[in-house]
């Protein structure tokens, strides 16, 4: 398998916390109370990862989580400030449409959304989460969805024909 990661250390990235919440496992002596993080990591220039940390402090899930979001990088494309086409992302019960928009416009969606969106890059899309509200589902399809979308020119490679001719 080629590897095909992107080189984190080159890209100037921001990070998001979107959510950090309490989590416990039951064991025989009890409960062990811990704390996961979903962090979102990009460079507003079409690369955007998320990762999942958990700890029992909170600085340490958070770090942990930013570790993995580094590692999960890819590389989405910008038609100027919006998505090239809609698209629906699906991961276990969340659900996330995803539109164009035209410019002016701003991102139009929730606040899970809204930072994928934002970390990425994108300044005009609209945004419709779908069934599950569980913030972890929601990025999973969010970024299910931005891996869907493809550019005229690569669709056209694809085809073997020119790319004036799709529309």
């Amino acid at each position: 398998m080629a590897n095909n990661r992107i080189d984190y250390t080159v890209l100037d990235l921001r990070e998001d916390v979107v959510d950090t919440k309490r989590v416990s496992k039951t064991v025989k002596g009890g409960r062990i109370g811990r704390l996961a993080a979903i962090v979102v990591v990009g460079d507003g220039n079409g690369h955007v990862g998320y990762g999942l940390g958990k700890a029992t402090e909170a600085q340490e899930a958070i770090r942990k989580a930013m570790e993995e979001a580094k590692k999960n990088l890819i590389s989405v494309p910008l038609v100027g400030t919006t998505i090239p086409h809609e698209v629906t992302g699906i991961f276990g019960a969340g659900k996330v449409l995803l539109k164009p928009a035209a410019p002016g416009t701003g991102i139009i969606a929730g606040g899970t959304v809204r930072k994928v969106l934002e970390i990425a890059g994108y300044r005009d899309v609209r945004s419709k989460s779908l069934r599950s509200n569980n913030k972890v589902n929601v990025v999973k399809a969010t970024f299910e969805a931005l891996k869907e979308l493809k550019t005229v020119e690569e669709v056209a490679l694809m085809r073997g024909i020119p790319a004036d001719s799709i529309k």
